[in-house]
Parts: structure tokens; sequence; C-alpha cells
């Protein structure tokens, strides 16, 4: 009866099977990690960089430092910016949040 007992607290035997089994949470993990984190971050940077690519000339907007201003020129890396009359300048592309009244694509820097 004792050796019974004994048997049923021995560790498992050495098996092909019991590797994968080991395997499995750690699969799970990575997998939830990246369709709860990653997925998400490549969607919004997906989103930021069609947004980055349709800037137009007279489109209004507004930087993550929360400059509002008006589109008169467009370079590769940076927008000018009128903010007042005769008063432009020139920010980078990157740093427009968002157009004017609608929900900002960027989130601004100081959060």
């Amino acid at each position: 009866m004792l050796g019974h007992r004994l048997w049923a607290l021995a560790a498992p035997p050495e098996g092909g099977g019991s590797l994968l089994v080991q395997f499995v949470p750690l699969v799970l993990v990575v997998a939830i990690f990246y369709f709860i984190i990653l997925l998400p971050m490549k969607r919004k940077q997906q989103k930021v960089q069609e947004f980055l690519g349709g800037l137009k000339v007279n489109d209004r907007v507004i930087t993550t430092g929360g400059i509002y201003g008006q589109i008169t020129k467009l370079n590769d890396q940076t927008v000018q910016l009128q903010v007042a009359e005769k008063i432009r300048i020139e920010v980078a592309r990157a740093s427009i949040g968002g157009y004017q009244g609608q929900a900002p694509v960027v989130e601004p820097q100081g959060e």
C-alpha cells in the first residue's frame, strides 16, 4: 500500500509531451501580450502615419504642444503654420496632433 503512495508522489516520467505542456503557458502569454498591447499600438501608429501623410495646405490643425494654426506650406519633415496674421512658424510634421475641433490623432507629449 505504501508503495502505491510513493509512486503517486514521484515526478512524472520524462517524455516529449511534458515539454510541450510546459511551453503552452508561455505561448499563451506571448499571444495575449501581442493581441492586447502590440496590435493596438501598431494600428494606432498606422492611423497616425495616414493622418500625417494626408495633411494638405489650408488644413486647420493643432500641434501636440497646443499651438493652433493653418497649414501654409508642407515639406517631408516640417510644416509651416500661420498662427496669426503675417505670423508663420515652422514645426516638425510629427508634432501635428490633429485637426482643430476634432479629437486628437496624436496624444500630447506632456501626458
